[in-house]
Order: structure tokens, then C-alpha cells, then sequence
């Protein structure tokens, strides 16, 4: 996210986690390897619960014909430190083991796999679940001098074998045996191949960016500003927000089980896995961002457009993504476990000066290449709370939504937003889809939901407000703190307009069928 001065504590509020400080610049305007043996192994401790093989490329549907299990969720979170972990690996393959490193209270605790769909609205599936494990208080965390990154130095706890796993998006659910408290730790069994199938990439990069386990994230420190915040941060700790699940559940899992729904060929990865393989997502029809991913690699940022200009379409259901440039490195539990962001500092970083990109933000020099290049959009600023405004209600992506052209939908646009800025690298022709207007700290502009097509034959569309996630659980009647406020008409046409994007999408490089007819200048006129 941009940051901007003053507190962060509106910005923590709007984002729907857990309040924290953050100051920063304005924003309002464009501008591995094994730790300590393991305690026990799940593999030969725990119980197969129904895991089956691994679907194919079109095996969504048959996943989630299976029952679903309702009771997946954190309903005991109970105190900070009675029970909470992470896992030493971001991803895995079907088959391959990853560590749990687990800190609790009790004298023991089970881990509970879950794989996370629609299965008839459970949205979850119950895949593993391991015997009683014994439990133990670790260590409290350290905090590097120089770049004040937490780290833990925790035991691992058990290994867990994902053999027989389907590949999909994960929450485990640690349960203190006493019930005394429960945490999730979220963990990808990615896809080695990605060839037909649309990609969903969860953007764990940027869950550990805002993650302020131990008291500090790329925004905050204990002063609640730049001063103190961390300049590397690391994946070698529990997640602070939504009971350790980071920004999952908010930013990704509406969208996950609307994919899963309609029955669509998946594959799953992560920002991370799309940065290190320049060939994950060679013959892909299409590659989904998801609701907050604003931190990527040169690499990964690399990779998705030759994947572009390959002909895989590239949906973008947030906004800011692709803001921040980072630099992966190892930590002391294995490869690209460390996100390197010194922003405005990054003269400081030794890896610049060693040579390597300047990690700040990627429309800044040294190096500039902002995002609108790839987008089509470009991020403009936060906070705002806007209606979404409906421009051509007769393009595709509205059909069977019954808009109207001028229809509005309150609170849809939040709390960052995106719009077309032709004075930034803007990829021709593009259509915007719809344009609404905001006020951002005294600032008029407009947030714009585009569509631009290129010669490859694929299409990018950008949803330029960071809600539409979100907005596809929206059910009620609106004007509450649930949603946002938004309220089942914008469910309804987000979810619609989704379905109608994944289809076309899925159906290989959607700018053959639907090309992109240019109305910048009709929508914001000439000059």
C-alpha cells in the first residue's frame, strides 16, 4: 500500500485488520533447508482424512463435489501466545514435506489441513489431521540491529507429508489440547504445471509485509513509523492478522471459492514461485492477482508479462498490485524466505549496492517502471469510500448483470484505488469499464475499471478498486461494518461480471474474441 502521513491506525481500520500505527509518504496521488530435528513427525503420527489424489487440470469440479466441512474456522482464538506457528516453506509440491514450528501454552495440540474451495459453501475440506503432538513455549523473538527484522528461533515441531494432497490454497488450524486457543498458518501445495489451466497466485509477499508479528512489519515499529519500521522482513514467523491467516481470508478466499464454483481448470502458485520459475506459467490461459498484491519481484513482474505477451489474459481483482519491487532472500530456514523493501531507504540496502534493483517503488527512480505498463491502471491513492460507477454496461464482462450506464454501487470503491493515467505508460487500446468518481484527502480523481487487449491476443482487465474480493461475499443489506457497507446488489454484479471474466478467460487469449475498442478520450476527453 502507499503510505502517507500520520497514523496508520485509519488505514489498519479500513483494511479490516487489526489496528497499528503506520506513517509514511503521501499517498494520496500517483506519484528449505531444515531448522532443529523435529519433535515428531505428522507423517507417521498423524491420520489421512479422505486426501485422495491430487485432482488434473480440470479436477476443480470433482474437488468440490466432495463434502465440505463447516467447522474449519477460528472459533477460540484465545490469548496472544497460547498457541500460534508457522511453516518453513511458502509452498509446496503434492508430495513434499514442510516443517510446523509451533510456540503454545498447552502440553499439546493437533494440526488440521484444510484445502479451501466452495464444496457447496463449507469453503473448506477437511484434507488431514494429525494425532496429539506434544507442545511446548519457544523462545521469544529476536530483532536484527540493522534492518530490525523479527526472527524466531524456533525448534520445528513436526514435519508434515502432503502426499496424497489436492494442490489448492491452505489453512492449518492449530488446536491447543486444553482448548485454550487456536491459530491458522496458511501454506500453498502449488501446481508444477500451469499449461490450461487459470492460475491463482496468492501474494504471500505482501500478508508479511503488513504482518506485525513481534512489532514490526515494513510500515510500523514501535514508534509506529519509517523510523523504526523493519526493512526486511521474514517469513520465519507466525502471521499477526485474522488468527494467522494474514490477508487471506479477506483479499483471496471469495475469489478462490467463486473459481472453484464454476468448476474452472486451476492451478495454484504463489508470487513467490511465479519470481523464481521463468517457466511456471508458459502455456497458462490466464493468471488471477488477487485482492491486496502490492509487493512483487522484477522477476515475477517479468515472468507475468512474457506470459502476457505469450497470450495468457491477466486478471488484476484488486488495486496497488505491483507497486512495491522487492528482492527475495534466503533465511536461516531456506531460500527467498526473506523480503528485502527498503523503500526510500534503499541506498542504504547493501544488495544496491552491490548492483541489484533499488527496492523501492517501481514507477521511482533508480529504474523506473511503473506498473501501469503491465496494469493498464495505475495505483492513485488511498483512503477513499466511493460508489463504483458503471461507464459501458454494454461490454462483455456486464452481461447478465442489467446495468445501466450511470449505476452506482456504494462503497465498492475502497480503500485503495486505481485508475487509467495516460501520462504514465499505458498499454493501447483500453477500455474503461467504469468511472468513478472519489475524493481522497481533499483530492478529486476517479477510479476506473479497465480492459485493454495486446498483440499476443490477450486481455488484461484491472478492477482498480481494492474491494472487488471482498464485495463477492457481500449478501446483505449494506450500510454496516460488515463488507465494507456493501450491500447484495454489489455481490451480485461483481460476482456476475467474475464469472463472466473467469470464462472468457479460461477460454484462452480473450482479446480474439473481445477486443478492446479505446474510449480514454471519450471517458476523460481530450488533452
Amino acid at each position: 500500500m502507499g503510505e502517507r502521513r500520520g497514523s496508520g491506525t485509519g488505514r489498519r481500520r479500513f483494511l479490516g485488520l487489526a489496528a497499528g500505527a503506520a506513517v509514511g509518504l503521501s499517498a494520496c496521488g500517483p506519484g528449505g533447508t531444515p531448522g532443529a530435528a523435529p519433535a515428531a513427525s505428522a507423517a507417521s503420527a498423524g491420520a489421512s482424512a479422505a486426501g485422495g489424489p491430487a485432482p488434473g487440470p480440470s479436477g476443480s469440479r470433482a474437488e468440490n463435489e466432495r463434502p465440505g466441512d463447516a467447522d474449519w474456522k477460528v472459533t477460540q482464538a484465545g490469548p496472544a501466545r497460547a498457541i500460534e506457528g508457522f511453516a518453513d516453506r511458502v509452498s509446496v509440491l503434492p508430495g513434499e514435506q514442510f516443517g510446523l514450528h509451533v510456540s503454545t501454552t498447552a502440553p499439546g495440540f493437533t494440526v488440521s489441513a484444510y484445502r479451501m474451495g466452495w464444496y457447496g459453501g463449507a469453503r473448506a475440506r477437511l484434507v488431514w489431521r494429525s494425532e496429539r503432538l506434544p507442545g511446548s513455549r519457544q523462545a521469544d523473538p529476536t530483532v536484527d540491529q540493522r534492518t530490525r527484522t523479527v526472527r524466531t528461533d524456533w525448534a520445528r515441531s513436526t514435519t508434515v507429508d502432503t502426499e496424497g494432497w489436492p494442490e489448492g490454497s491452505y489453512l492449518l488450524r492449530l488446536d491447543a489440547e486444553d482448548g485454550s486457543g487456536q491459530r491458522f498458518v496458511p501454506v500453498t501445495v502449488r501446481s508444477a504445471v500451469t499449461a490450461g489451466r487459470t492460475v491463482i497466485v496468492n501474494a504471500p509477499a505482501t500478508w508479511q509485509a503488513y504482518n506485525e508479528w513481534g512489532g514490526y512489519s515494513l510500515y510500523n515499529g514501535p514508534t509506529g513509523g519509517l523510523a523504526t519500521r523493519s526493512l526486511e522482513v521474514t517469513f520465519d514467523r507466525p502471521y499477526l492478522y485474522d488468527n494467522g491467516a494474514g490477508l487471506f481470508l479477506v483479499y483471496e478466499a471469495p475469489l478462490i471459492a467463486l473459481a472453484e464454483k464454476l468448476g474452472l481448470p486451476l492451478a495454484y502458485t504463489t508470487g513467490v514461485d511465479v519470481a523464481r520459475d521463468p517457466a511456471l506459467l508458459h502455456g497458462a490461459t490466464a493468471v488471477v492477482s488477487l485482492g491486496h498484491d502490492e509487493y512483487w519481484s522484477p522477476e515475477q513482474r517479468q515472468h507475468v508479462t512474457s506470459a502476457r505477451d505469450a497470450g495468457t489474459n491477466v486478471a488484476v481483482l484488486g488495486a496497488n498490485c505491483c507497486f512495491r519491487r522487492v528482492r527475495f532472500e534466503p533465511s536461516g530456514l531456506g531460500p527467498d524466505r526473506t523480503v528485502v523493501c527498503y523503500k526510500a531507504a534503499y541506498q542504504e540496502d547493501p544488495g544496491y549496492r552491490a548492483g541489484k534493483p533499488a527496492t523501492t517503488d517501481f514507477r521511482e527512480q533508480p529504474g523506473a517502471d511503473p506498473e501501469s505498463s503491465l496494469l493498464g491502471v495505475i495505483y492513485d491513492g488511498y483512503p477513499v469510500d466511493a460508489p463504483y460507477v458503471v461507464t459501458e454496461p454494454g461490454h462483455w464482462l456486464f452481461a447478465g448483470t442489467g446495468v445501466k450506464a450511470g449505476d452506482s454501487f456504494p462503497h465498492l470503491v475502497g480503500v485503495e484505488y486505481d485508475r487509467v493515467l495516460t501520462g504514465f505508460p499505458t498499454p493501447r487500446p483500453i477500455e474503461i469499464l467504469a468511472h468513478s468518481p472519489v475524493v481522497c484527502d481533499g483530492r478529486r480523481s476517479f477510479a476506473d475499471s479497465a480492459y485493454y487487449t495486446v498483440p499476443s491476443g490477450a486481455g488484461v482487465f484491472a478492477s482498480g478498486t481494492m474491494r472487488w474480493v471482498e464485495s463477492l461475499d457481500a449478501n446483505g443489506p449494506g450500510g454496516g461494518r460488515a463488507d465494507h457497507g456493501m450491500d447484495a446488489a454489489a455481490g451480485a454484479m461483481t460476482r456476475q461480471v467474475t464469472e463472466n471474466l473467469l470464462r472468457a478467460f479460461a477460454a484462452g487469449p480473450a482479446g480474439r474474441s473481445h477486443p478492446a475498442a479505446d474510449n480514454v478520450e471519450a471517458v476523460y476527453g481530450k488533452g
